[in-house]
């Protein structure tokens, strides 16, 4: 990937400047332990959503039309500080190709102390809700990787009182589409990684233009009402902004696919599919005042809208093409829908199905 064009080679670092051996100790240390469970019970949830999510894929595949020949993989199950660090190491993998100005060498470890312990508190927060995760760059052989948090699972099933049998596989239904996305379409994993690389090399090259901007976007971000993706999206200059909108367009693809055809193929094989739904949406609107704010801050707020416009988009599409017509989306990086089209399926349909 090129760097920027007011950056030289000469003049970069690879990666981002961040401490992620500290990243991984800060998340091991803050996240909270687990709820209390019995160890039958522990191990019984384990083996089952091991294989809930091979299980859970073949359902996926009937519903999408996608990855036919690859073999049905089980998940890797994990506790919270297992999630996190190979939430460590997925980052690291995923921003290693970004290109960065080089900075003195006191400043770059200053930064990378402050950045490291950021990002390890940040995952110490999420790492106590995120109920499964595919990462595309995880695993030994760093060509993906499925994550299924035992801890979260039970603690979610219990606080919303639905069969644990029924749930698990629910959730392993949305993390296998997210492994098939990446699975079944050739070109998706390196197009991802290098948008969000060409993203982190724009954004810190042009640092001092975003500190110029900084007045008018917080101006800005109160007449939003404290958006923190319209922030973020104020702080970008336009060639910034282009990438950002593809990638928040792709992102909110997967999130919204993933999210439709866990609910499609539920009711064949999740018998409490409406309940766990209806219940689960209750519950990621919730939380206290501390929890809401948190959320807002690190852009949670704003990945939940992502799943509502995504499956909308994707609903649409298929009641109106068929499945085959929106699998016309994973045929190139030009047929994804761009952000405009999400919100106006139909103008995808004219432009691609």
């Amino acid at each position: 990937m090129n760097a920027p064009t007011d950056v030289t080679d000469r003049d970069t670092v690879p990666g981002l400047p961040v401490n992620w051996g500290l990243a991984r100790r800060t998340a091991a240390r803050l996240v909270p332990a687990g709820p209390p469970v019995s160890a039958a019970v522990a191990t019984e949830l384990v083996e089952r959503l091991r294989k809930d999510a091979a299980v859970a894929e073949g359902h996926v595949r009937a519903v999408t039309g996608l990855g036919e020949g690859l073999p049905l993989l089980p998940a890797d199950v994990v506790d919270r500080p297992a999630w996190a660090a190979a939430a460590v190491d997925g980052m690291a993998e995923l921003t290693a190709g970004a290109r960065l100005p080089r900075t003195a060498r006191a400043a770059r470890a200053v930064t990378s102390t402050t950045s490291g312990l950021q990002i390890g508190g940040v995952l110490a927060f999420v790492g106590a809700r995120v109920l499964g995760q595919y990462d595309p760059f995880g695993g030994p052989a760093k060509d993906g990787r499925l994550l299924l948090v035992a801890p979260n699972v039970y603690a979610a099933q219990q606080a919303l009182d639905v069969p644990s049998e029924d749930f698990g596989l629910w959730v392993c239904l949305h993390e296998a589409t997210h492994r098939l996305q990446f699975t079944a379409v050739p070109w998706l994993r390196e197009h991802f990684a290098a948008e969000v690389g060409r993203f982190l090399s724009m954004s810190t090259a042009n640092g001092s233009a975003m500190l110029e901007r900084l007045p008018e976007a917080i101006r800005a971000f109160k007449e939003a009402k404290g958006d923190s993706l319209a922030l973020v999206e104020l702080l970008q200059g336009p060639e910034q902004r282009a990438v950002l909108d593809r990638l928040i367009a792709l992102t909110t693809l997967l999130e919204g696919h993933a999210d439709h055809v866990m609910d499609a193929a539920g009711p064949e094989v999740v018998p409490t599919v409406e309940t766990i739904r209806a219940r689960f949406t209750v519950r990621r609107r919730g939380g206290g005042i501390i929890d809401r704010v948190l959320r807002a801050l690190l852009g949670v707020e704003a990945k939940v809208k992502q799943y509502a416009v995504g499956s909308a988009f994707t609903k649409q599409v298929v009641r109106e093409a068929g499945m085959e017509g929106f699998n016309k989306v994973w045929n190139s990086p030009n047929t994804l829908p761009t952000r405009t089209e999400l919100a106006a399926p139909e103008q995808w349909l004219t432009r691609v199905a």
